[in-house]
């Protein structure tokens, strides 16, 4: 067991022996493929009762307002590291973070420090007070490196689309607002700073304060609609594809924002601090600042109000230029399907994967929700917002094509093929755990993922097969798969009938509004924005008559960059 395993159970100390149960039962042993095993198309709700403390660990539930440093989030990063406690020291230094003290001022004295949020390999997020306004924001202050300061320049860039493109469409208030953007000179370099609003914790932190029981279906809809309104608002009228949709990068609104910092936060002003200290600066040496995420918002009201703030960038001349168009819609799944957070011996994940996604948790679609979980649902209402644009890129220019984590990647990335904004779709609805890969002696990783795509959805076509710069070493001519030969099909009705107990006609109906979503052809698959007015969703609480006039199940017509990057002249 290496050093992040140890961290990662002592934090999880509660999780362990149910882990290790069904790892036994779900691992690959890397000699043979075991039939049907591997294929996980949900996690079950039986071992979820073996949760750990969610408040065990720091970080997990904090705003992630940060991103990796490399575009692709399987680089690994912000991931791995919310396994420690907090930043390491040795990162404040030339070209690390910058040495943030509560009291200090920004911008020119415009932004207060008044507590630490959380962090990122990316960056620190702070809580601070907007002495123009008298309100409170969350400022995340970038590592100096050039490879960050660039990556968050673009993602200035993306985040100002997103402001300016369609304050009207109606998801435009369920994706994240930049308010402001500067920079900040300090001891280690320069520093991209970004103010956001205020959120409360990510999705993977609600499921694990319901100890993986599942969330309520009526939370469930709420969250799947909004989400998938955020995303059309993104494909269809920023042209933006997100590439690493998960329950991380979800955030749950909260409602009176100022009410719960006057509440639950007291501010300390340092005036202490002498005239070297003020702006940001320090001689002494770096000590590390605990993460202090406000509470819950459903420990509080929801009392949400939308509002589109307008973005201004100081960094204008890096950031003015983003004129691209705009992609389509994708879908949220994650949300939907029971989703769960074992798999504790799974070190053999490829090291990009992060630690904390491995053991991500996932929504149950449980029809009677516990007497504890009843308890604990103190509202009806929620509201949540698609965040972090550190790995997003345009329709028009795609950054990389190393993108998506390992469990969630879409087939055509996967084979290297030509891939598009419907690539949101297939990773939001494998959520957590639809797949979950290993490899053996005479497969790998992607061999043993497509064969369990082709295990619940059926054959890839052979256009597809052939299609991408990796497709001779997973499909022969024939496309057939060349190192894994034996199948057992186990189709997505199936699998919540037989082992979720859904009736015959609930799995159908589920069925019906996920399948269009997981099509293997990125062209076929059905947008976010049609999916969002699906039968299945008619009931979603305080979402009637939100509407984009979007047939159901209709796919990338008159969405740009639906299937394959635009080629601009």
């Amino acid at each position: 067991m290496d050093g992040v395993d140890i961290t990662k159970a002592v934090l999880n100390k509660g999780k362990q022996m149910a882990s290790v149960a069904t790892s036994a039962a779900n691992g690959n042993g890397g000699k043979k493929r075991r039939k049907g095993t591997d294929l996980k198309p949900i996690v079950t709700n039986e071992a979820a009762t073996a949760g750990g403390d969610p408040a065990t660990v720091t970080t997990e539930g904090v705003p992630k307002y940060g991103a990796p440093p490399s575009r692709s989030p399987s680089s690994g990063g912000d991931e791995i590291e919310t396994t420690a406690e907090e930043e390491d020291s040795e990162d404040y230094c030339k070209g690390g973070y910058h040495p943030v003290s509560v009291g200090e001022t920004y911008n020119n004295g415009r932004y207060v420090i008044v507590r630490k949020l959380g962090w990122g390999h990316f960056s620190t997020v702070w809580l601070s007070r907007d002495t123009t306004t008298g309100k409170h924001v969350a400022l995340k202050v970038v590592r100096s490196a050039a490879h960050y300061t660039e990556t968050a320049i673009d993602e200035i860039k993306l985040l100002n689309r997103i402001v300016q493109a369609k304050p009207s469409h109606p998801g435009r208030k369920h994706v994240v607002s930049l308010l402001d953007s500067f920079e900040h000179r300090g001891p280690h370099g320069v520093h991209v700073c970004m103010v956001f609003e205020v959120l409360g914790e990510n999705l993977l932190g609600l499921i694990k304060r319901w100890n993986h029981r599942g969330i309520p279906m009526p939370l469930v809809k709420q969250i799947t609609k909004q989400v998938l309104l955020g995303l059309d608002y993104l494909h269809r009228e920023c042209g933006i594809i997100h590439t690493d949709l998960k329950p991380e990068n979800v955030l749950i609104e909260i409602g009176d924002v100022e009410q719960i910092v006057k509440t639950y936060v007291k501010e300390e002003e340092k005036k202490q601090h002498k005239e070297d200290n003020r702006n940001g600066r320090r001689r002494r040496r770096t000590l590390i600042t605990g993460s202090q995420p406000l509470p819950s918002p459903l420990n509080t009201s929801f009392d949400f109000k939308h509002t589109s703030q307008n973005s201004h960038s100081s960094l204008s001349q890096m950031v003015n230029d983003s004129s691209i168009p705009p992609p389509q819609d994708s879908t949220s799944m994650k949300d939907v399907l029971g989703i769960k957070d074992e798999d504790e011996q799974q070190k053999t994940r490829e090291k990009t994967t992060d630690l904390l996604e491995r053991e991500v948790s996932g929504i149950s679609l449980d029809k009677t929700p516990t007497k504890e979980s009843n308890e604990e649902l103190d509202c009806d209402i929620i509201s949540v917002k698609i965040a972090d644009l550190g790995n997003a890129c345009w329709v028009g220019h795609h950054f990389t094509n190393d993108i998506q984590t390992r469990q969630y990647r879409s087939p055509e990335v996967i084979l290297g093929s030509k891939w598009g904004a419907s690539t949101d779709v297939f990773e939001l609805i494998t959520g957590d755990y639809l797949f979950d890969p290993q490899s053996g002696t005479k497969y790998g990783k992607d061999d043993d993922h497509t064969a369990q795509i082709i295990e619940l959805l059926g054959p890839f076509p052979k256009s597809l097969c052939l299609s991408g710069k990796w497709s001779q070493e997973i499909f022969n001519r024939k496309g057939e798969l060349r190192n894994i030969h034996r199948l057992r099909n186990w189709a997505l009705p199936d699998v919540l009938r037989e082992k979720y107990h859904f009736s015959v006609e609930e799995s159908m109906r589920i069925s019906e509004f996920l399948l269009p979503m997981l099509d293997v052809s990125p062209e076929r698959r059905a947008n976010a924005g049609g999916m969002a007015s699906h039968e299945w969703m008619s009931d979603a609480a305080a979402m009637d008559g939100i509407n984009l006039n979007i047939p159901p199940g209709s796919r990338g017509d008159g969405i740009d960059g639906w299937a394959t990057e635009v080629k601009r002249r």
